[in-house]
């Protein structure tokens, strides 16, 4: 069985190698998670909340390590800090709400007589199929609330950042956990697959590509194992005739290019009224220009390399078929010395004159491009919106609340955005609808899909 290897975007070269978890590793992971769950459901919610707050500081501790050795594994600038704002954020945020959101429901109706109720029962054992993409808080949204639910955790990372689930184990072990009850393992996809067949896991969380999420459905057949996926996305904006343009700029091209464009909420198709589409452009390919493409570890560095070669071919190979079809694009490739077919160094480009039939207004890209179309109104620009087989999030940016929330009725996706974009906000559910996936993870909502009801109907004497 092959390692399983990391190479660094930065240079090429071989970062970390791991040999996979061997079949009599994964049965004792297994085995000491089940055992380590029966008494960790009867600890109370309080401090169960107490250990997950002890793993967060011992993670926040090791963050000056982690940051450069983020950048080596998948490229995000050293400069923008890493991950730990929002990590820290979602943690504190599920651990203040664990005890009101799994708290017992009773019904509304009484009767005299009986005591009836439904408890949140924890679901046993979470396995959660980590991206490489946001490592860390992608991974955190289960983790935490899983543990403080009552469940015990594997983690199988992906192979690009292979370190990230040491870091979460040693973090772990620091906090000082059961014995077994979060496990990191590190497993091949065939090894993956065969673990969610055999039936031995009770929940399986997976972010990842629209295919790796049928792969995980083709895995559980027939095992009835509630799956959450969060998957494929080609996130829309609407920038309104009354927006705050500079502002919509601003943040509009944040959104499409921070972490390379590699971000599942990341803006990748932009429609713009008439009234200010030029303006818009300009003011639009003027930012995005200012970028500087280089080695992630450079300080001076704002636009780090794709986390594989083969992403950014994809990406040069939509810009190239756009172009082909007629679009323009606004920035010059020269313009960036760094840029280098053959490497996962890509310049950030912006299209104009594009349409649904090109690929890179239909397809998920997941890097540094974005086309921008020319609309003449709400209706125009919300039909173009819901043109997707995906639906994660679509911000509007506009002036008039009535009008954000009218649209966002309409819109065909999990999270509606107004004035803001590429934000999870720890007290909203996390979904999708179509091609990018089913369950939700975060809230309340996020703790039911980690327990399951048990009702209780008790009738007195």
């Amino acid at each position: 069985m092959s390692d399983i290897i990391c190479i660094s975007p930065i240079d090429g070269t071989e970062l970390a190698r791991r040999p996979p978890a061997s079949e009599a590793a994964i049965a004792q992971a297994l085995a000491q998670a089940r055992a380590a769950q029966r008494d960790w459901r009867r600890v109370p919610i309080a401090e169960r909340s107490s250990h997950v707050l002890r793993f967060l500081d011992a993670m926040l501790a090791m963050n000056q390590e982690i940051v450069p050795e983020l950048a080596q594994q998948m490229g995000r600038p050293v400069r923008y800090g890493g991950e730990f704002g929002g990590f820290e954020e979602r943690v504190r945020y599920v651990v203040e709400m664990a005890e009101d959101a799994l708290a017992p429901v009773i019904p509304h109706d009484a009767r005299p007589g009986f005591t009836r109720y439904i408890r949140r029962d924890p679901l046993g054992l979470v396995l959660v199929v980590a991206p490489w993409n946001y490592p860390y808080l992608t991974a955190v949204n289960t983790i935490a609330p899983a543990l403080i639910a009552g469940n015990a955790v594997l983690l199988k990372h992906a192979a690009q950042t292979i370190l990230v689930g040491e870091r979460f184990q040693m973090a772990m072990d620091r906090a000082g956990l059961p014995k077994g009850l979060f496990a990191n393992l590190a497993l091949t996809h065939d090894q993956t697959s065969r673990l969610i067949g055999s039936g031995a896991v009770d929940f399986v969380n997976f972010t990842g590509s629209v295919e790796g999420g049928r792969a995980i459905e083709r895995a559980a057949a027939g095992t009835f194992t509630p799956l959450g996926l969060e998957l494929g996305g080609k996130d829309p904006a609407y920038v309104r005739a009354d927006a705050d343009l500079d502002f919509a700029v601003g943040n509009l091209v944040d959104g499409a290019f921070y972490n390379s464009g590699q971000c599942c909420c990341g803006i990748e198709r932009i429609y713009v009224h008439e009234s200010l589409y030029d303006r818009f452009v300009e003011g639009f390919a003027d930012l995005t220009s200012r970028y500087v493409l280089g080695n992630p570890l450079d300080e001076t560095t704002t636009l780090g390399p794709m986390a594989q070669k083969r992403f950014a071919d994809l990406i040069r190979g939509q810009i190239a078929e756009a172009v082909g079809k007629g679009a323009t694009a606004h920035v010059d490739p020269a313009a960036f010395p760094a840029d280098k077919a053959g490497t996962p160094y890509l310049a950030p480009q912006v299209l104009t004159g594009v349409d649904h039939s090109m690929s890179v207004m239909r397809d998920e890209s997941f890097g540094p491009v974005v086309g921008i179309m020319k609309v003449k109104d709400d209706e125009e620009a919300l039909a173009l919106m819901n043109d997707s087989v995906y639906g994660l999030t679509a911000s509007v940016w506009t002036a008039d609340l009535d009008a954000a929330e009218r649209l966002g009725a309409e819109i065909e996706t999990g999270t509606v955005f107004m004035n803001r974009c590429d934000y999870l906000d720890p007290g909203l559910a996390w979904t999708g609808v179509k091609q990018t996936g089913r369950g939700a993870s975060l809230s309340r909502l996020g703790f039911e899909t980690l327990t399951r009801p048990k009702s209780f109907h008790l009738r007195h004497g």
